[in-house]
């Protein structure tokens, strides 16, 4: 065997652990994927300090009122989602109205497959409101090239490892407060962060795509949730 035949068998050797590795984490990807989240902002207000580390499917940080009556709810008034950014945001004011309609449209979707929504407080009414209080834009050209050129994903694989996010991603932050909408005691509050999962459709989205895909996240699994606990189904 001359040298040019063993190197090349050596380095095709060295590539096939990569390769599985990079078709492992290729299915594996999803459209988002969890973060740690930043200090929560003052929306929650005194709940704040209730907050607790959530677990794997969880929430990042979260509350559960354990007096709540979860079984007579069966109503949602939604509150309009705003927008806590810090005075520093680089969120122009038009894309945080554009993120937060977008958030209110699929709450109100979302929670509407699951509940009659109403406008008005009254018995069995929850009152559901969110606010934004960060988001990152993608790269969506680079993002493109790195879900796509087979060296480039590679190389996106690789820093998934080290840093547990792909690179050129978008990312959202958002809380959630849960109330009775007549007494206002908190029955629940929760904040949490998304980033962009790197799954090669998420690849060709305008710049807050990955943005959006956290609020459609979000606002399917709190529906669900909800569902969940107000049915007697599963306990919070």
């Amino acid at each position: 065997m001359n040298t040019k035949t063993i190197r090349m068998a050596t380095q095709a050797r060295m590539a096939a652990p990569l390769l599985v590795l990079g078709l492992a984490l290729l299915g594996a990807c999803t459209t988002t994927q969890k973060a740690p989240v930043t200090l929560a902002s003052g929306f929650l207000g005194a709940d704040r300090a209730k907050l607790t580390v959530g677990g794997e499917n969880q929430a990042g940080l979260r509350y559960v009122n354990p007096a709540a009556q979860w079984m007579q709810y069966k109503k949602v008034m939604v509150a309009p989602v705003t927008f806590w950014g810090a005075d520093t945001t680089k969120i122009s004011a038009t894309d945080q109205q554009t993120l937060v309609n977008y958030f209110q449209q699929q709450l109100r979707e979302q929670l509407g497959k699951k509940f009659e929504l109403v406008e008005q407080p009254g018995p069995g009414v929850m009152k559901v409101a969110v606010a934004m209080t960060d988001a990152e834009a993608a790269t969506p050209v680079l993002r493109s090239i790195s879900m796509i050129i087979p060296q480039a994903h590679m190389v996106s694989n690789l820093k998934y490892l080290a840093t547990g996010t792909f690179p050129f991603v978008g990312a959202a932050q958002a809380e959630v407060k849960i109330t009775d909408a007549v007494s206002g005691v908190t029955l629940a509050a929760a904040v949490d962060k998304q980033l962009g999962g790197g799954s090669i459709e998420a690849g060709f989205q305008w710049e807050w795509g990955d943005a959006e895909n956290a609020i459609n996240n979000w606002s399917e699994r709190l529906a669900d949730k909800l569902a969940a606990w107000t049915s007697g189904a599963e306990k919070p």
